[in-house]
C-alpha cells in the first residue's frame, strides 16, 4: 500500500502541463494531481508539499532537475515572489501554446465538445508594457513602513512591494506611479488613512491619467499630491465596500480617450479593455463575426459603455446594449448613436423583452452569464451568437448549457494579458 503524502513531503516528479492558474501539473505516485508554479511542461522538478487534499496537492519548487522546452529567465525584478504573473518563465511563444491548451480543455473536459474547430490563436502586439490600467494594494505596517504592490504568488496575505520596475503597466502608468511613491509621505499619510488601500492608476492614449483611491474613511489631503505627480490629471476616492460610488477629490473630471474611432470618457468604474492594441484587434474580429450588420436587430449583453453595439449601429443595425453597472451605463448615454441605445439591469432580466434578434454579442465578467440567460437563448436565441470570455471554464460551462441548440462555427483566441494565465477567447456559435 502506498504511504499518503504529507505536507512537508519531498519528491520529485515531471510536469506535464499548465493549469488555468498558470502552475505546472505534474502526478505523484499515488495519482494524486500536484500543482507547481514557476514549472513548465516538460520540466522534471523537487517539489515539497504544502497543502495536500483527496485527489490534488500544492507544491513548492525546490530544485529544477530537468528543464523542458520553453523556458527563459523571467525578465521582471520582482517575478521571483510577485503573484502578478505567473508564465514569465515562458517565452511567448510557449505561453500562447500553453493558452491554447487551456482553452482547448476546458471546451472537451467542462463543455464535452468533441468537435472543436482548430484555435486561431492572435498575441498581442506588445507583450510588455501592454496595460493601461493597474491595480495596487498599500498596506501600512508598523513604524510607519509601507507596502504597494501586488500579492505574494504563494502567501497571498502578504503584498510585495512593487516599484517602477513592473513591465506590465504602460510607460504612463509607471512614471505615474513612481512619483506617487516618493510623494505619499511617510507611511503614505497624504493618503487616506486605514491599514490596507486600493490604489489604481489608469491612463489615457495622451498619457493623462487618473488614480482612484479605494478605502478609508475620509481622503484626507490625497488631492494635494495632484500637482507633484506629473501626468496625474484626477484623483477620485471612495469607501471600501460594493456599491459605493467614487467622488471626485482633486483635478478634471473629464478625461477622455480614444477607442475605436469614438472619444470615450475616463471612469474610475467603468469596464474598458486593459490593453488597448490587443483589444482593438479582438473588437474588430467580434464585428466581422456579426457580418454585414445593415438592417439586423442586434442585443449587445454585458455591454459595458456599448463599444460593440455603437459601432454596428453607426454601421447601419439597430442594436441594444444591458449593462448592470450604472457607471458604465452613464458613460454609454453621454454621446448617443443614432440606431444604439442602452437599458441598465441585470440581463436575464432585460433578454426576454429584447429578443428576437438577428443577432446576440455576449461579453460577461469572469463568473460567466447567469443560467437563466443561457436558458432563453436556448429556447429564443437567433441564428447567430457570439460569445466573447475571459474565462475558459465558465465558458465552458455555459456553452455545456446550451449545446442542444447550439455548435462552434469559429474558435478563436486572443492573448490581452501576456505573462499570465488569462485569456480572452471568441465563440462563434450558430444555431442548430
Amino acid at each position: 500500500m502506498t504511504t499518503p503524502p504529507l505536507v512537508g513531503s519531498r519528491h520529485e516528479l515531471p510536469i506535464h502541463g499548465l493549469s488555468s492558474e498558470g502552475a505546472g501539473v505534474g502526478r505523484l505516485a499515488d495519482g494524486r494531481t500536484v500543482f507547481v508554479h514557476r514549472t513548465a511542461p516538460g520540466d522534471r522538478v523537487r517539489v515539497e508539499l504544502v497543502q495536500v487534499a483527496a485527489r490534488w496537492a500544492r507544491g513548492r519548487k525546490l530544485e529544477l532537475l530537468h528543464e523542458g522546452e520553453g523556458r527563459r529567465p523571467a525578465p521582471c525584478p520582482h517575478y521571483e515572489r510577485c503573484g502578478g504573473c505567473t508564465l514569465e518563465h515562458l517565452t511567448y511563444p510557449a505561453q500562447l501554446e500553453a493558452k491554447r491548451r487551456m482553452v482547448v480543455d476546458a471546451l472537451e473536459r467542462i463543455g464535452k465538445v468533441t468537435d472543436l474547430p482548430a484555435v486561431e490563436a492572435y498575441p498581442s502586439p506588445r507583450e510588455f508594457r501592454y496595460r493601461n490600467k493597474v491595480s495596487f494594494t498599500l498596506t501600512r505596517l508598523r513604524g510607519g513602513r509601507v507596502v504597494a504592490g501586488f500579492h505574494e504568488l504563494e502567501e497571498p496575505g502578504r503584498i510585495v512591494d512593487i516599484d517602477a520596475g513592473c513591465l506590465l503597466p504602460e510607460e504612463a502608468i509607471s512614471r505615474v506611479w513612481k512619483a506617487l511613491r516618493t510623494s505619499w509621505g511617510k507611511g503614505a499619510e497624504r493618503l487616506p488613512q486605514g491599514g490596507r488601500l486600493r490604489l489604481t492608476l489608469r491612463a489615457a492614449r495622451t498619457g493623462k491619467a487618473l488614480l482612484f483611491i479605494q478605502g478609508g474613511t475620509d481622503p484626507g489631503a490625497s488631492g494635494d499630491l495632484l500637482p507633484e505627480v506629473p501626468g496625474l490629471e484626477a484623483i477620485w476616492w471612495a469607501p471600501s465596500g460594493e456599491g459605493r460610488a467614487p467622488r471626485l477629490v482633486a483635478g478634471d473630471p473629464r478625461i477622455e480617450d480614444l477607442w475605436y474611432g469614438e472619444r470615450v470618457e475616463l471612469r474610475p468604474k467603468a469596464f474598458l479593455q486593459v490593453n488597448r492594441e490587443a483589444a482593438t484587434h479582438l473588437h474588430d474580429l467580434v464585428l466581422r463575426e456579426v457580418g454585414s450588420p445593415r438592417g439586423l436587430r442586434i442585443v449587445d449583453a454585458y455591454c459595458g459603455i456599448g463599444v460593440y453595439g455603437r459601432r454596428l449601429a453607426i454601421h447601419g443595425a439597430a442594436s441594444i446594449g444591458i449593462e448592470a453597472d450604472p457607471e458604465a451605463v452613464a458613460v454609454g448615454r453621454e454621446r448617443p448613436v443614432d440606431g444604439f441605445r442602452i437599458v441598465e439591469g441585470p440581463v436575464e432580466r432585460h433578454l426576454p423583452g429584447l429578443l428576437p434578434a438577428d443577432r446576440v454579442i455576449l461579453n460577461p465578467p469572469r463568473s460567466g452569464v447567469a443560467s437563466e440567460v443561457a436558458r432563453i437563448l436556448e429556447r429564443e436565441g437567433p441564428e447567430r451568437l457570439i460569445y466573447v470570455s475571459c474565462d475558459p471554464a465558465t465558458l465552458a460551462r455555459d456553452l455545456s448549457r446550451m449545446r442542444r441548440s447550439y455548435r462552434i462555427e469559429r474558435l478563436q483566441l486572443f492573448d490581452l494579458f501576456p505573462q499570465t494565465a488569462h485569456v480572452e477567447t471568441v465563440l462563434t456559435l450558430s444555431r442548430e
